[in-house]
């Protein structure tokens, strides 16, 4: 055996998760210039959509409705990148892949509630009145 083979032996594993920060990876946390990009990125995209609604830059609420929610969206990604430091790398791609399984069972929850409580509505009984005054 070699001194190396000696060394790892006498004292377990060499740097293997006992404690020791070597798995990390170099540069997972962000510096201040990246926090600061963040930070500014995150009161542009908070500070446009609320000027969109006081001033009534839009007559068509639901213009002003989507574009609220693209701002929404890509706020959405800069917290990601800025402030979680989520990137395909990180943490051997699990953190990516248990994202999009997130939004994946979002999508199918939010669109199937949408779809039932559409169609709830739809499929009540239109001549059906709600005036309590009618009743014996």
């Amino acid at each position: 055996m070699s001194a190396h083979d000696h060394a790892q032996n006498d004292h377990g594993h060499a740097n293997h998760g006992h404690g020791h920060d070597d798995h990390h990876d170099a540069g997972a946390h962000g510096s201040m210039g990246s926090y600061m990009i963040g930070f500014g990125l995150s009161v542009l995209l908070t500070a446009i959509p609320f000027w969109l609604v006081m001033t009534g830059y839009f007559a068509n609420p639901q213009t002003t409705a989507i574009i609220i929610m693209a701002f929404a969206i890509v706020q959405i990604v800069v917290h990601m990148i800025y402030f979680l430091h989520m990137n395909t790398r990180s943490e051997g791609g699990w953190s990516m892949m248990a994202l999009i399984f997130t939004l994946v069972l979002v999508v199918i929850t939010l669109s199937g509630s949408t779809w039932v409580m559409y169609h709830l509505n739809h499929n009540m009984m239109p001549t059906m009145s709600h005036d309590m005054s009618q009743m014996p």
